[in-house]
């Protein structure tokens, strides 16, 4: 039986006067609106679609940390369950890489030219790359890849993809017992420059949480970046010296050219770690010798690796040591602010 003005079943409201409690005025609708703006801001409650500050947005992450961790954690577990090898793909994927890139670039093309331990610059170099590359390419799918997750529950957006950059970091720190095998199997001595693969992993992971935090947005609003983003990568590696001395490239190359290439974010982590864990590159790196004019003109004509190390340096490592804190701060610093802009957005549509 319907009683007009009066709620017969859920969400059915008749229409009609609506009937107040005896002893209350019914309040009109600029009086009601007022009760409740009142009423929300005495509890200390706002609309669940404004954007917080981005000092208590940051302080909302940090919170969530155990959150992160448990989310990486359990997604790493679950990534390589269905394949017969598991999680050894994380390993086996950059392996094979650096096996074509050995036969490609070291036989065909004569890329080892100035290296003296190729096998070991060549793997260390595919596997660092890889860390960023794959940081980036998660980051660009992650938002949409979790839709379902994000409407469901309201915390702050930016967890995803910072978890899943962890996901990569546990994964590079399993792919580094094959790594350290093979470095330490070509000749490279344990010595204690190693524990300088510390902070350079450090900073290689801050970089990649801003680069994914900014792709994050990118792809968020954009799907068909995440079929542009695997291709800029796979030119991006080129100019990376992943396969290749950047100091060995030809002289007649500008020197500001070798100045971008060596300087750009990916160059540089892979320089740090070559630096830390490779004696051969330490020793043969320009300006490890003092400068030798005769030396150095037989090494840009014959490409002695030993000889290279008495050729002037275009760049020093400590100079690489402050790319390397400008590029982590800077682009974490820079997709923070991008991505909080647009923290309300994320999950519409």
């Amino acid at each position: 039986m319907r009683d007009r003005g009066r709620l017969t079943a859920p969400g059915d409201l008749l229409t009609g006067p609506v009937l107040a409690p005896a002893g209350d005025t019914p309040a009109g609708p600029d009086k009601g609106r007022g009760s409740l703006a009142e009423l929300a801001a005495e509890h200390g409650l706002r609309p669940s679609s404004a954007r917080p500050g981005l000092v208590s947005y940051l302080a909302k992450v940090w919170q969530r940390r155990h959150f992160i961790i448990a989310y990486a954690t359990a997604r790493n577990v679950s990534m390589y369950t269905e394949a017969r090898l598991g999680q050894l793909w994380q390993v086996l994927t950059p392996l094979l890489n650096s096996a074509v890139y050995y036969l490609i670039f070291g036989v065909l093309f004569k890329a080892n030219r100035g290296i003296s331990n190729y096998t070991a610059y060549l793997v260390t170099g595919v596997f660092i790359f890889a860390f960023t590359e794959r940081s980036i390419v998660v980051g660009s799918t992650v938002m949409r890849a979790n839709i379902t997750l994000i409407r469901a529950l309201h915390f702050p957006r930016a967890c995803l993809p910072l978890a899943y950059v962890l996901v990569e970091f546990q994964q590079l720190l399993l792919s580094m017992v094959v790594l350290f095998a093979i470095v330490l199997g070509t000749g490279e001595p344990l010595t204690w420059y190693w524990l300088l693969l510390v902070p350079a992993l450090l900073m290689q992971a801050t970089f990649n949480m801003g680069a994914a935090l900014i792709m994050a947005r990118v792809g968020a609003g954009a799907q068909d970046i995440s079929q542009l983003v695997p291709f800029l990568l796979r030119v991006w590696r080129y100019f990376c010296g992943v396969m290749y001395s950047i100091a060995s490239l030809p002289a007649s190359l500008p020197e500001w050219a070798k100045n971008v290439l060596s300087f750009n974010p990916a160059a540089v982590y892979i320089s740090l770690t070559r630096y830390a864990i490779m004696e051969s590159f330490r020793a043969d790196a320009p300006g490890a010798q003092p400068y030798n004019a005769a030396r150095c003109a037989i090494f840009n004509a014959k490409k002695i690796p030993s000889l290279q190390a008495y050729c002037h340096p275009d760049i020093s490592v400590s100079e690489l040591w402050l790319a390397g804190i400008g590029w982590a701060v800077v682009t974490l610093v820079a997709g923070a602010l991008y991505f909080w802009q647009a923290e309300t957005r994320y999950g519409r549509g």
